[in-house]
Formats: C-alpha cells, sequence, structure tokens
C-alpha cells in the first residue's frame, strides 16, 4: 500500500523533480509532468506499459475519457501497490518527462 507522502517523498529524491498544484492537485514534473494526484488516493503517471498494466490489473489501473488522447498517461489506486512498484513506475515517469535529459 502506498500513500501521497510516498509519492511525494520517491519523486522529490528523482533529479530535477519539483512540485507544484495543477488543476488543484499536488503534481510533479521533470521537464514535463511526470505525476499527478487525480483524485484522493488516485494518482496520474506517465507508462508506455499502459494498456498490459490495465489488462494484468483492472481493479489497479484503469483511465478515464479524459486519458484517450494521452495513450502514456494512466492511473493507479495507490492503496493497491506497494512501494517498490511506485518507486518503478515513477522512476519511469519521470524519464517519460524528460527527467533523463537533464
Amino acid at each position: 500500500m502506498s500513500t501521497e507522502d510516498d509519492v511525494r517523498r520517491l519523486c522529490l529524491a528523482l533529479p530535477g523533480v519539483t512540485e507544484r498544484m495543477s488543476w488543484q492537485r499536488p503534481a510533479w514534473f521533470a521537464a514535463t509532468l511526470m505525476a499527478r494526484i487525480w483524485d484522493d488516493g488516485v494518482l496520474t503517471v506517465k507508462t508506455a506499459e499502459r494498456e498490459a498494466l490495465v489488462a494484468m490489473e483492472p481493479g489497479t489501473y484503469f483511465w478515464t475519457p479524459h486519458h484517450e488522447r494521452t495513450p502514456l498517461l494512466v492511473l493507479l489506486r495507490l492503496e493497491l501497490v506497494d512501494t517498490a512498484q511506485l518507486h518503478e513506475l515513477l522512476v519511469e515517469s519521470h524519464r517519460l518527462a524528460g527527467g533523463a535529459r537533464r
């Protein structure tokens, strides 16, 4: 089980990440958005594995019609993701958000 505090700690430990509000929710940015609290207990991240994650664990990973036009974004229920898995997702999201180029 992960929490918003875990997200904050893991994001801010990555190089060049800053935190600011986006749509009145905490969000973390590398060169671009890498993660954002979508709703209470729900996090948005970037991943190249969106389809696979949703197919394997549809109770944990999902997207809404709002996310249809951005195929790298997936939503995840924090309570169903352990911190090791969250860390892996955030590292990938950081890379996709341009963090590796900094």
